[in-house]
């Protein structure tokens, strides 16, 4: 039996970063891009390089691009930490594995480091291939959680719950991260959402402002632990622009929406520290009268557009700055 499992990227619409500091979230994945894992028993147990993995270049700038892009390990520890930590989860619930082995490879085409979880991606279709082939089974609460222990504690990658949770669902989800229902349960209180609820949305990226998450969030996390007040203000009011903007999509209200996902970047700006080519993208959006805010860390924006002619006004004018605008092909509830 060849097992096929797929995980998409995602964007988040409002309320992030703070799902790394028990704020709330709306985020939704969507199909324009997938990162693919193809498992099969085998023999012995072999993770299959990919196009990430290669140690083979045409020359040195060759080289320095590639690392650039992609780091220096590619994908390979993603899927060696995922089975490795779906092997402990199964070992600390007394779940029986069995002796068979597999070979397991996996391919992406989704936008690396521009802030669309492509890399959890790759881990959650790994671990949902390894739950059909072993028959065990993981609720979507614990299973955002097992792939966030894959990045946070196997390869020591800083990461929030938003991404898992979406890729875990395959939905747009209202997301709750509450400390206090986080200590209780283990998890937030997560709203699946419909898909037609998310109108006139448009996604842009560009291929050369990869930095990472990590890298983004550092010095605002040690604001976050130290209580820095302009900090914990800023996680609040994204908690409210949530809030709202849940409401302005419940209600169709497109303007609401619009400005908050405008506050919602104006109140990132105002706390971090953001490359004048990013806000360059946020500018040239906004010159047009679209909404416009990170879907990440920065390198992809997410927003909305009024009409038709002003969508193909953002292709035009982001065309000049090499950025690719797209219409997101939002996954539905199954």
């Amino acid at each position: 039996m060849i097992i096929r499992t797929r995980s998409y990227p995602r964007a988040a619409l409002l309320g992030n970063p703070s799902d790394g500091y028990f704020g709330k979230t709306i985020a939704f994945p969507f199909d324009n891009f997938s990162a693919e894992v193809t498992l099969f028993e085998t023999p012995e147990l072999e993770i299959v390089p990919a196009e990430y993995d290669t140690n083979v270049f045409d020359s040195i700038d060759d080289l320095a691009r590639d690392v650039k892009l992609y780091g220096y390990y590619g994908g390979i520890r993603l899927l060696k930490a995922a089975v490795k930590r779906f092997h402990d989860y199964c070992m600390e619930k007394d779940l029986k594995l069995g002796d068979q082995n597999f070979t397991i490879r996996y391919k992406s085409d989704i936008p690396y480091k521009l802030g669309l979880a492509g890399s959890s991606a790759i881990i959650t279709a790994c671990i949902k291939a390894l739950m059909i082939f072993y028959g065990i089974e993981i609720p979507k609460p614990i299973l955002a959680n097992l792939v966030l222990s894959v990045e946070v504690n196997e390869l020591e990658i800083s990461a929030g719950l938003q991404d898992r949770v979406i890729q875990a669902y395959e939905s747009p989800v209202y997301m709750d991260f509450n400390k206090d229902l986080m200590d209780r349960q283990g998890w937030g209180d997560y709203v699946p959402l419909q898909a037609d609820l998310f109108k006139h949305l448009y996604i842009a990226y560009r291929t050369d402002l990869a930095e990472g998450s990590e890298v983004v969030h550092n010095n605002f996390r040690e604001r976050y632990h130290f209580n820095d007040p302009a900090v914990l203000n800023a996680i609040s009011e994204w908690i409210e622009l949530t809030e709202k903007g849940m409401v302005a999509l419940e209600n169709g209200d497109f303007d609401k929406l619009t400005a908050c996902i405008n506050r919602n970047f104006d109140i990132r700006r105002s706390v971090m520290n953001i490359s004048e080519t990013n806000v360059a993208m946020i500018e040239a959006a906004r010159s047009i009268g679209a909404s416009a805010k990170f879907t990440g860390s920065g390198g992809a924006i997410i927003g909305t557009y009024a009409n038709d002619e002003m969508y193909d006004e953002l292709i035009q004018i982001l065309g000049k700055m090499n950025i690719h605008v797209l219409k997101p092909s939002i996954v539905k509830i199954s």
